[in-house]
């Protein structure tokens, strides 16, 4: 990977809310990663701390308040060229958490995945079109004869395909999958998960895996961020992350995952991360290098106590 330039680079993100005169939510703050080709980076943190925000910036649903982002070696943070926005609609694709929400109920299956054809015009003729699209129904599991259906026809999981299938007939080179298997059942995640991971080993793909389920993100991830407050705390390779977690949120978190063993459930201790009573203040720490692409965000005297050299 080291010899690789990143297909995404972002730098110093911050993506500021204006809620009235006097208040202004920090929803992400300075947050920094790369994601290199055919790789899935796991975005890991509890409800509201920004990961669905960091992948709305990305992808431009939203402008960012301040940072780089750097997609294909275009800058894709600031005012886009018209041919910089057709870079990023065709080769960046989104996978949002609710399947029934993001599909227009009044369309037809068969339309909502042409629809990325019909504005690139990626297709020769009517019947090419109608192939593509039957193609990547079979590729994500679904029937020919499901071209004709509504989304109201269909089960979550169903819908969640149709979602992959809609991202993948573009053949983008980034899917942001923004929760995409939390509302659905275990079993469904699972093929879904397996489903994105062929995907990957076939068209060479990256993904931004956004999600708080970490069996999940371990399973799928090559690369791990965890993301508290708008701030990202923690990076590095998934070993890293699960077996030498460094800050007390990632122990937190980690600790709170379910053992399938009994014996080892009843001994498991959960360790408790409370920001406002542990005295560390995020924004004065800055990135440190531990060993190999491990990151933490820390002061060199958080960095002491944590790594047990005091």
């Amino acid at each position: 990977m080291e010899n690789k330039s990143p297909l995404l680079k972002v730098e110093n993100l911050k993506q500021y809310f204006r809620v009235s005169n006097g208040f202004t939510v920090k929803a992400v703050d300075g947050v920094s990663f790369e994601i290199f080709p055919g790789e899935t980076y796991g975005l890991v943190g509890e409800s509201g701390s920004g990961k669905s925000t960091i992948g709305r910036s990305v992808i431009r649903l939203y402008q960012p308040t301040e940072g780089k982002v750097t997609f294909n070696g275009e800058d894709i943070s600031q005012k886009m060229s018209r041919s910089a926005k057709s870079m990023l609609r065709m080769n960046m694709q989104m996978v949002f958490q609710d399947p029934m929400a993001c599909l227009n109920p009044r369309k037809k299956v068969g339309e909502i995945i042409g629809e990325g054809l019909d504005i690139h015009h990626l297709y020769k003729s009517r019947a090419d079109r109608e192939e593509k699209i039957r193609r990547i129904l079979a590729k994500v599991g679904l029937a020919p004869e499901h071209i004709d259906r509504y989304p109201h026809q269909f089960s979550g999981g169903q819908r969640q395909r149709v979602g992959i299938a809609r991202a993948l007939i573009m053949n983008p080179k980034l899917i942001i999958a923004d929760e995409c298997i939390s509302a659905l059942d275990v079993s469904i995640q699972a093929q879904v998960v397996n489903l994105m991971k062929e995907v990957q080993e076939e068209t060479g793909c990256a993904y931004l895996f956004i999600a708080h389920d970490l069996s999940m993100v371990k399973y799928i991830s090559d690369r791990i961020g965890v993301l508290h407050l708008g701030h990202l705390l923690e990076t590095g390779t998934t070993e890293e992350i699960f077996s030498n977690p460094v800050h007390p949120y990632t122990k937190s978190l980690l600790s709170a995952i379910p053992r399938p063993n009994p014996a080892v459930e009843k001994v498991r201790s959960i360790e408790t991360f409370d920001y406002k009573t542990s005295g560390i203040d995020y924004s004065k720490g800055s990135m440190r290098q531990l060993e190999g692409s491990h990151l933490v965000l820390a002061t060199d005297e958080e960095l002491k106590a944590w790594c047990g050299e005091l």
